[in-house]
């Protein structure tokens, strides 16, 4: 079992992962956007965490930014679960330290087939 973190401003979304992720057997904390995330990863230890791309307040990529000046985050694997597609956007996933991408609508197979892949 791994704690995820996921961050996404879509409630039903956070929802469809967080009873994904549970149901594989993970331990799912959720936030709403990047800011409450940082506030989450101040305070409790991650395997994994999953984030939105676009989000208010702090978007994905700022928010792996921030996480990555963490020293006990700066190798956690971080999937970027995201509408966008372009490339420019991957690049600036992959700038701020995304270790995979992950493209909306979900597939709850492949979901947690990629998760169980980042944590072994």
């Amino acid at each position: 079992m791994a704690r995820i973190l996921v961050v996404d401003d879509s409630p039903s979304l956070r929802q469809m992962l967080q009873i994904t992720l549970q149901n594989s057997g993970h331990d799912v904390v959720c936030a709403e956007d990047g800011k409450q995330g940082c506030e989450i990863v101040s305070e409790q230890q991650f395997d994994l965490i999953l984030s939105d791309f676009n989000m208010p307040q702090l978007s994905g990529p700022e928010f792996i930014s921030l996480l990555r000046e963490l020293p006990h985050y700066r190798f956690t694997p971080v999937l970027l679960v995201t509408t966008e597609t372009d490339e420019d956007k991957k690049l600036i996933g992959r700038n701020a330290g995304a270790s995979g991408w992950l493209k909306k609508p979900i597939d709850p197979d492949q979901l947690v087939a990629t998760v169980n892949a980042l944590l072994n």
